[in-house]
Parts: C-alpha cells; structure tokens; sequence
C-alpha cells in the first residue's frame, strides 16, 4: 500500500477531486493549510503584489493499493498543474499496515 500526500493550491481542490473520483480513488482526507516554500520570487496580479508562499493551499492524504498509485498520482499531476510557481508537491510513501477498526480486519481490504 502507498500514502500519496499532496499539497496543491486550492484552487484547484474541485478539479482534482474529480480527476481522483474519475480513477477510482473515492476516499481521501483533506485540510487547508499554509506553508512557505523556496521560492522567493512575488508576483503581480490585477495590480497587487502577492507572495507565492500566501497562496492558500489543501493538503490531501490518500492510501491506495500499490497497483492504483501510478493513475492516482497522474490523476492529480494533471488537474493540479497550472505551469505555474506554487503548483504544489507530492510526496508518496510505502503504508506497512492498515487496520479497519469497525472490524478489525487488516490488509488491502481495509481500503474497499
């Protein structure tokens, strides 16, 4: 099993939660939050000045059997881009174990 953790701009929360409905991802956690990041560079938009660290971001947490973590991944490069400084990250890890509490099964079936 993988975690994919993904940091994108809120913006873009619809468009991507569609591309991962659209793949077969139908459960994932979400928060909003703000971080800062390397880039130093601020922007102009419609006459004001904006940080590209200000930009307010959704953090998505999803675990996905090792064979769904290709499309899920491409699902959000996809409709998360915008060509743009401050697209966000992705960060994928190997999940060792999951337990469904309500029956506490364990495995890849947790995740149906």
């Amino acid at each position: 099993m993988k975690k994919i953790e993904a940091i994108i701009r809120k913006s873009k929360f619809s468009a991507v939660k569609k591309a991962l409905h659209a793949v077969d991802v139908n459960f994932f956690s979400y928060w909003d939050v703000t971080g800062l990041g390397n880039e130093k560079k601020g922007s102009v938009y419609r006459g004001v000045s904006y940080s590209t660290s200000d930009i307010q971001r959704r953090y998505l947490s999803i675990v996905v059997t090792d064979e769904f973590e290709e499309q899920t991944v491409n699902a959000i490069l996809e409709s998360a881009r915008t060509g743009d400084v401050g697209d966000g990250k992705i960060f994928v890890s190997t999940i060792e174990e999951s337990y469904r509490i309500r029956t506490g099964e364990k495995g890849k079936d947790t995740l149906k």
